[in-house]
C-alpha cells in the first residue's frame, strides 16, 4: 500500500468566478489547518485552467473535504492524495467535487517537489 503524506485540494475558477474563489480560499484558510497555495491564473502543471490549492495533512481530511462538499460555492474541486505517484494521484486516486476538469497528465513526474508537501514532511521528500 502506498504511503499517503497528505492531500491537495485544487479549486478551479475563471475570471468571472475568481472573486468567489478568493472568498472561499480565505474561509478555508481561516477555518482549517491547511497550508495555502497561491492563485494560478494560467495553466500550471497538469491543471489546464485557473486554480488555487491548499495542502493539508491526513488528519485534516475529515474536516476539509466534507466541508468543501457542501460549501464549494459551485466551483469544481479536485482532492488528491500525495503518494509517490503524481500521475496516479491526479487520475485514478482523485476525488472530484463538481465536474471533473480534464488534466494534462503527461506533464506529471515522480516524486512531488518538497514545496508541494505539508511543511513538516518536506525534509523526507
Amino acid at each position: 500500500m502506498p504511503e499517503n503524506r497528505g492531500y491537495h485540494a485544487h479549486v478551479y475558477y475563471n475570471a468571472e468566478t475568481k472573486p468567489v474563489a478568493a472568498r472561499l480560499r480565505e474561509t478555508i484558510l481561516a477555518k482549517f489547518n491547511v497550508e495555502p497555495g497561491g492563485f494560478s491564473d494560467e495553466p500550471r502543471g497538469p491543471h489546464p485552467i485557473s486554480q488555487f490549492n491548499v495542502i493539508f495533512k491526513n488528519k485534516e481530511f475529515q474536516n476539509v473535504v466534507p466541508w468543501l462538499m457542501l460549501n464549494r460555492e459551485g466551483l469544481d474541486v479536485l482532492v488528491h492524495p500525495l503518494t509517490d505517484s503524481n500521475y496516479d494521484d491526479h487520475s485514478k486516486n482523485a476525488l472530484w467535487l463538481g465536474t471533473p476538469v480534464p488534466m494534462n497528465l503527461e506533464v506529471l513526474h515522480r516524486p512531488y517537489p518538497a514545496e508541494l508537501l505539508p511543511k513538516d514532511l518536506q525534509h523526507t521528500a
